[in-house]
């Protein structure tokens, strides 16, 4: 066994964990957090995508071994408890989703598109998708809900985060309601 500590959504964990423990495996059973999904174990379809240190990763790829210090970000830390974050608001808007196996995935892998790029067009959206697969929806809606959370987000990002949500009782604050 070695002993690790990350930081998950804001709070920091420390377990024994077998070396060979996954990390989609670590946030799962260890944690709790089943919103990171285990689609297909060989990193192809990307519904276990969490975001490491600002980097989204596919965390059947990564060992919980190697998380050991680091700040983990997952569909449950995306917004304060009770809230949903713009990505989460445009899926459901636009039905971005159908089964909602892939939706985690998605919205951590089109968070990290806006992040680096808060204005994409529709091609940059479905490259920045490329790597996770949805075997529902033929992507239209999904690159409809990210367009529509990269209009919501563009110019107020920075309040986006869950420090900024803390204390917030009906809805995200908008450039509209602020």
């Amino acid at each position: 066994m070695t002993s690790i500590s990350v930081t998950v959504n804001g709070a920091t964990k420390s377990h024994e964990v077998e070396p060979r423990m996954l990390l989609v495996h670590y946030l799962r059973e260890t944690l709790g957090l089943t919103g990171t999904h285990v689609g297909c174990d060989t990193s192809q379809c990307g519904a276990c995508c969490v975001c490491v240190d600002g980097i989204v990763v596919k965390s059947c790829t990564v060992l919980a071994v190697q998380a050991d210090g680091a700040k983990v970000t997952t569909i449950e830390g995306m917004s304060a408890p009770g809230l949903l974050h713009p990505l989460q608001e445009a899926f459901w808007e636009e039905h971005g989703l159908q089964c909602g196996f892939c939706t985690p995935g998605m919205i951590m892998a089109a968070d990290d598109l806006l992040r680096r790029n808060p204005t994409p067009t529709e091609q940059e959206i479905r490259a920045g998708l490329d790597g996770n697969l949805c075997r529902c929806t033929g992507y239209h809606n999904i690159v409809k809900a990210v367009q529509r959370a990269a209009g919501r987000m563009g110019q107020t990002r920075d309040t986006f985060t869950i420090e900024a949500m803390v204390g917030q009782t009906d809805e995200f604050p908008t450039p509209a309601k602020r």
